[in-house]
């Protein structure tokens, strides 16, 4: 996801697209356990758009 198509999300669909990427996640970890996942920059990507997420998240609530 992109900082302009994530700025344009309402609270509610930040909170959700967080819940959803944290689910990935914590199924991108067990595929990584049984050496069933076939891109493992899938993680770091994740992680990194749920940073994102909640930046834009905290600065829409400060706001």
């Amino acid at each position: 996801m992109k900082i302009q198509e994530i700025k344009k999300l309402s609270k509610d669909e930040l909170l959700k697209n967080i819940d959803k990427l944290k689910k990935d996640l914590f199924n991108f970890r067990f595929q990584r356990i049984n050496s069933e996942i076939k891109d493992p920059s899938k993680i770091g990507q994740t992680k990194k758009t749920i940073a994102r997420l909640k930046t834009i998240l905290k600065g829409k609530l400060n706001a």
